[in-house]
C-alpha cells in the first residue's frame, strides 16, 4: 500500500520552493525573488523533458507491476519485524520486504519538532554548532559569543557531510562539514538586522566555512562522538587563507588591493554541498556568495545575482572587500569549488578556478579507465545549467608526499564542459502538466559542450569571444553564449559508484512558464514546477570522459496520487511522497538517497532511499524527517549507520531567539542550534537490510 500522505497545514510564510522567508533572506539573499539571472533564449530543461517519455518505460512499469504482484505488495513497504530478528532468522536473506538497503518501515511524512527515524531504530546527535574542537577552545556559551571563541567551535548551518577512515586509530574517522550560511537573528538575543556590532559580524565569519573533526564511534551501535583537541580537528573560516590555482590563478580579474598578484584569497563563503575524491581530499562548493557583495554596477555581476545596494548582514561596513564599489575584483574570487586536505591541517586549501565560477551546489568526482578525474557539479539557480570538468593528468596512487602534491594539482589542469539536452518527444507533447509523452518516458540525449581547456602551458577558450580567462571567471556567460540547456536548479550531481550513471537532483523552479520565463520542456515537464524531479544520465560507452550521453527523468516528484509524477515506472502506491530534492548520496547497494530542501506538501523535509536498478527500481522510502524549519542536509549512508546535517532548524519566519519556533536538540530554554545526527540499527545489523 502507497505510504499515506497526511493532510498537514503549516504556516511558516514559505517563500516559492518552499523554504521560509527567513532562510531565503540569509542562505540565498532572496533570490527566488530576484529576476532570473538569465534572460538567454537557450532551451528550457524543462521543455526538453516534457516529450522523452518511451514506451521501454511503460514496458519497464508494466514487468514491475507483474513482479510486484507475484510477490506479494501488502507487505512490500515493511522491513523485517523486530521479532524475527530476535529469534535469529537470516536477516540478509532476500524477502519481498523491499530492496536490499531500503527494507525499513518507512517514516510517515509529519510535521514533530525531532528527528524522526523508524522503527527499529535509534539516533543521537553528534555534534552541534558551537561545540569546542580545537585545543583551547572554551565551552559554548550562547549568551556571551565572541570570534575568537566560534574560530575553535564547530561552525553554523552543516551542510555537506564526509566521513574519512583514519587509519591506526580504532573506530576512528574524521568528519568534514560545510557550515554554509549563517542566521544571526536565532543566533544574537536582540540582533538588530539594520545595525550589527563588529563583533557579531566576525563571530558570523568565524561561523562559516569547514570544521574537520574526528569523532569515534561506539563499538555496539551507530553512536558517533566528538574527540575535541585531536590534532586533526581545523577550522576553516572566511577569513582563512586559501591558494588559488588554475587557469585564471593571477589574473587581472582576481587581483585586489589587499593581493596583488591574483593568487591568494581569504576565506569561503556560503558551503553548500561537495564530494570525497579517491585520493582522500574533500571538495566543497562555493554557492550563494552573492548575498555578501554590495553595491555593485555591472552586468557581469548581474548575470551572478549581485546586487545594486547593502547587503543583509552588512558586512560591507565592516570590510571593504565585500563592496564592490571599493573592491570590484574580490567577488572574483568566490564561486569556485574548494579542495581540503584533511590529512594535514597545516595545508593551505585551494580555490580550483579550472572548474569554473558559478553557484556550485557540490562537486564529486568519478576516475577514468586511465585514472584521470571527472568531476560532476550544479549551478544552483533557477534556469541555470549543469558541468563536468575532465582531467588530463592522472591520479598517483598512494599516500607518499609527492603522490598527494601530484594529486592536489589534478583539478587544475583539463577541459570544462557544459551540458546541452535534447528531448525525443515531439514539443506539442510537452503540455507543462507533467504528463507523460506518447512513447511513455521523458528522455533524450545530450552532448558535453567545452568551454575552455587548461593545460600546465596556458588555457585555450572554446567560446567565441571569450578569452580563457573570462571563461573560468565568468562561465555563466561562457554556458549562455553556447546554448546550454536550461534547468530547472541543478543542485548535486553524482555518479552511482556502482553502474556509473549520474544523477542530478533538480530541486524546484516556481518561475517555469510564469509571464515571459521559458515553458516546461521535456527535461523539466512542468510549468510552476514546485516539487522538482531528478534526471538519470547514462554516458556514452559508459565513460567517464565521452562527450555524448542518453538521459531520462528517473523520478518526477511529488504526491504519488498526483499524475504529474513519476517514480521510474514503479508502482506509485508503494512509495512515499517526496518534494523539492536536493542533495544525494549513493549506499552500498547502489541505492540512491535523497534529501529534501523546502518540501511543499505539507510535511518537513526529510531523507529517502530509492532503488536504482532491479525489478523495484523506483521504489522510494522516507528514512526520516527533520524538526520544524529545518533542511536535510550533507546525506552518508555507510553499512550500519547514516549520517545527516540538520541545518537551519527552527528558521521560520518571525522566530528570534526570545520567540523560537523549534527547540530542538535541547528541548525548552535552550538555543536552536544546527546539528549533525547519526542513526543506526538498534539490533546491530546493517541499515535496510
Amino acid at each position: 500500500m502507497r505510504i499515506p500522505l497526511p493532510l498537514i497545514r503549516t504556516s511558516d510564510g514559505s517563500h516559492p520552493g518552499g523554504r521560509s522567508a527567513m532562510t531565503c533572506r540569509f542562505r540565498c539573499g532572496d533570490a527566488c525573488f530576484h529576476e532570473v539571472p538569465n534572460t538567454t533564449a537557450n532551451p528550457y530543461v524543462g521543455d526538453i523533458i516534457a516529450g522523452a517519455l518511451s514506451r521501454r518505460s511503460v514496458m519497464r512499469a508494466a514487468a514491475v507491476v507483474t513482479a510486484a504482484a507475484a510477490a506479494g505488495t501488502a507487505a512490500s513497504v515493511a522491513a523485517a519485524p523486530a521479532a524475527e530478528a530476535a529469534s535469529g532468522a537470516d536477516k540478509h536473506k532476500p524477502t519481498s520486504k523491499g530492496a536490499r538497503g531500503l527494507r525499513f518501515t518507512a517514516v510517515a511524512p509529519n510535521t514533530d519538532d525531532a528527528v524522526t527515524v523508524p522503527d527499529g531504530y535509534g539516533q543521537n546527535v553528534v555534534i552541534r554548532w558551537g561545540e569546542p574542537i580545537l585545543r583551547g577552545a572554551p565551552a559554548f556559551d550562547p549568551e556571551n559569543q565572541t570570534a575568537k571563541a566560534q574560530a575553535q567551535q564547530f561552525g553554523y548551518n552543516c551542510d555537506f557531510l564526509a566521513l574519512l577512515p583514519l587509519p591506526g586509530e580504532h573506530n576512528r574517522q574524521i568528519l568534514v562539514a560545510n557550515h554554509e550560511y549563517t542566521d544571526e537573528i536565532l543566533m544574537f538575543r536582540g540582533y538588530d538586522a539594520a545595525n550589527p556590532t563588529r563583533e557579531q559580524v566576525e563571530i558570523a565569519w568565524a561561523a562559516h566555512g569547514l570544521s574537520a573533526v574526528v569523532v569515534e564511534g561506539e563499538r555496539k551501535t551507530g553512536r558517533l562522538k566528538p574527540v575535541p583537541r585531536h590534532p586533526l580537528n581545523r577550522r576553516i573560516t572566511a577569513s582563512t587563507e586559501f591558494r588559488i590555482t588554475g587557469p585564471a590563478a593571477g589574473s587581472d580579474l582576481l587581483k585586489t588591493s589587499a593581493d596583488p598578484s591574483g593568487t591568494k584569497a581569504l576565506g569561503t563563503l556560503n558551503n553548500c554541498a561537495g564530494g570525497t575524491t579517491p585520493w582522500g581530499t574533500t571538495l566543497h562548493g562555493e554557492e550563494n556568495f552573492n548575498q555578501y557583495f554590495a553595491n555593485s554596477s555591472r552586468a557581469t555581476d548581474k548575470r551572478y545575482g549581485i546586487g545594486t545596494g547593502a547587503t543583509e548582514r552588512r558586512w560591507e561596513l565592516f570590510d571593504k572587500r565585500f563592496d564592490v564599489a571599493q573592491e570590484p575584483n574580490e567577488v572574483h574570487r568566490f564561486g569556485y569549488v574548494v579542495e581540503l586536505d584533511p590529512y594535514d591541517p597545516h595545508s593551505t586549501p585551494r580555490k580550483h578556478t579550472a572548474l569554473g565560477r558559478f553557484k556550485h551546489e557540490g562537486a564529486t568526482v568519478r576516475l577514468t579507465g586511465d585514472g584521470r578525474p571527472v568531476v560532476y557539479t550544479g549551478d544552483d539557480e533557477r534556469f541555470d545549467y549543469f558541468y563536468k570538468f575532465v582531467g588530463s593528468k592522472r591520479m598517483m596512487k598512494g599516500s607518499s608526499r609527492a603522490a598527494r602534491e601530484h594529486n592536489l594539482s589534478l583539478l587544475d589542469e583539463g577541459t570544462l564542459y557544459v551540458a546541452k539536452l535534447t528531448g525525443d518527444s515531439p514539443a506539442i507533447e510537452i503540455d507543462g502538466t507533467g504528463k507523460l509523452p506518447a512513447d511513455g518516458e521523458f528522455d533524450g540525449s545530450g552532448e558535453w559542450i567545452p568551454l575552455a581547456t587548461a593545460t600546465a602551458k596556458g588555457a585555450v577558450s572554446h567560446v567565441e569571444g571569450m578569452s580563457a580567462e573570462e571563461v573560468f571567471v565568468f562561465t555563466r556567460l561562457a554556458g549562455d553564449k553556447v546554448g546550454a540547456t536550461k534547468m530547472d536548479r541543478p543542485e548535486d550531481v553524482e555518479p552511482n559508484p556502482h553502474t556509473g550513471k549520474v544523477y542530478v537532483a533538480l530541486t524546484n523552479n516556481s518561475n517555469r512558464g510564469v509571464g515571459a520565463n521559458a515553458k516546461a520542456d521535456e527535461a523539466n515537464p512542468r510549468n510552476a514546477n514546485k516539487h522538482g524531479q531528478v534526471l538519470e544520465l547514462t554516458e556514452r560507452w559508459n565513460r567517464a570522459d565521452s562527450t555524448r550521453f542518453a538521459w531520462s527523468l528517473f523520478l518526477v516528484a511529488g504526491d504519488p496520487n498526483d499524475p504529474a509524477t513519476y517514480f521510474a515506472g514503479f508502482p506509485k502506491d508503494q512509495v512515499s511522497p517526496i518534494s523539492c530534492p536536493d542533495n544525494v548520496a549513493f549506499d552500498p547497494h547502489g541505492n540512491l538517497w535523497i534529501s529534501t530542501d523546502g518540501a511543499q506538501l505539507g510535511s518537513h523535509d526529510g531523507l529517502f532511499g530509492v532503488a536504482t536498478r532491479g525489478d523495484r527500481r523506483g521504489e522510494l522510502k522516507q528514512f526520516l524527517t527533520v524538526p520544524r524549519g529545518a533542511e536535510t542536509c550533507g546525506p552518508l549512508v555507510q553499512d550500519r549507520r547514516v549520517v545527516v546535517a540538520v541545518q537551519h532548524p527552527g528558521e521560520i519566519t518571525g522566530a528570534t531567539v526570545e520567540k523560537p519556533e523549534s527547540t530542538w536538540p535541547d528541548g525548552p530554554g535552550t538555543y536552536v542550534r544546527p546539528a549533525v545526527v547519526a542513526v543506526w540499527r538498534k539490533d546491530g545489523c546493517d541499515i535496510g537490510v
